[in-house]
Formats: structure tokens, sequence, C-alpha cells
């Protein structure tokens, strides 16, 4: 397994295998901001559009490799106010429902994390369906809690769900 930082040309490279990861999350029940069913093709179109994103330095982006396929990704979005600076959100953690339970969840967070460190950010925030696999995988990670937000978002089905807030403090630079 091969985890790389995708840049923008990167990112648009494996755009169409990006879509394909973001539809199994998407139709094994992850709630990932999308409803089923979800398109290919507004999968592809948002792909492409968050390499605008990572262009402007609004977001990082990682990319796991089985040697043939994007099997997860994992990426920070970058604040733009300037009292903000500090930190990042952790965003789109997917692992395809063919190569789960293998540690690359764990591994692909642990990447983002260290990226952070490294670029001076102290704080990473995320949020995650409650009661979700993701939400035992933050927890074991060391991942502190924060709370609970009633109907924060609908998960694929178009059902509210709660949502569990997390954050986790980074050794300054």
């Amino acid at each position: 397994m091969t985890t790389i930082r995708l840049d923008a040309p990167r990112l648009l490279a494996h755009a169409e295998e990006l879509a394909d990861l973001l539809l199994d999350t998407v139709h094994g029940g992850a709630s990932v901001g999308f409803l089923a069913p979800l398109d290919r093709a507004k999968a592809v179109a948002w792909w492409r559009g968050t390499a605008a994103e990572v262009a402007a330095g609004r977001r990082a982006v990682w990319a796991a490799l089985d040697g043939r396929r994007v099997v997860g990704t994992v990426a920070l979005a970058f604040p733009d106010k300037p009292n903000s600076r500090h930190r990042a959100e952790l965003v789109k953690l997917m692992v395809h429902r063919d190569a789960r339970g293998q540690g690359l969840g764990r591994a692909l967070l642990t990447t983002a994390e260290r990226a952070a460190a490294a670029g001076g950010v102290t704080l990473l925030h995320l949020d995650t369906e409650t009661d979700s696999p993701a939400e035992h995988l933050y927890r074991t990670a060391g991942w502190t809690r924060a709370g609970v937000i009633p109907d924060y978002a609908a998960d694929p089905a178009g059902t509210l769900r709660p949502t569990t807030l997390y954050y986790r403090r980074l050794p300054a630079g």
C-alpha cells in the first residue's frame, strides 16, 4: 500500500478512482456529505472541484493506492480566517469496503495528523456520525470527544442523524 499526497494535477488524474471510492463509501451507508444514490458524474465533478481547493492551498488530500486503484483517502481543510491558522478540519476519511479491517483508516489518519503538525497546525477537529465505525476509530486513536449535535446531517438514506465532534491537540512545530 502506498499513500501519496495529491497536488491538483494528481488529484485530477485520480478523480475517476476517487469518485469510485466516494460511490462505494456512500452506497455502503457512510455519512460523508452525500445522499444515495450518488450519481457517478456528480462524484467525479465533486473531486474535480476539490482540485481547485488543493491548488489554492485550502485543502490537502492524500490517497492510498493498493497498486492498481485508490482504496482510501483523507483530507485536511484549512480555514481562511487569520485567527484560525493554527487549526484544520479532518475531512473525507474514506476506505473502500474491500480494504477495511487492515489498518488503512488509522494509517491515513496518522498521515494527516503528522502532515498537519509538520505544517504548524496545533489543533485538528472533525465531525462524524454518532455511533458509526468511524467514531470508534477516532476514539481509539486518541481524539477527544467534544459533544454531540442531534439531527446534524442526513445519512445517505436521507435520515437525520446526530454527529459527534472530536478534536486533537498536536505538538507545536
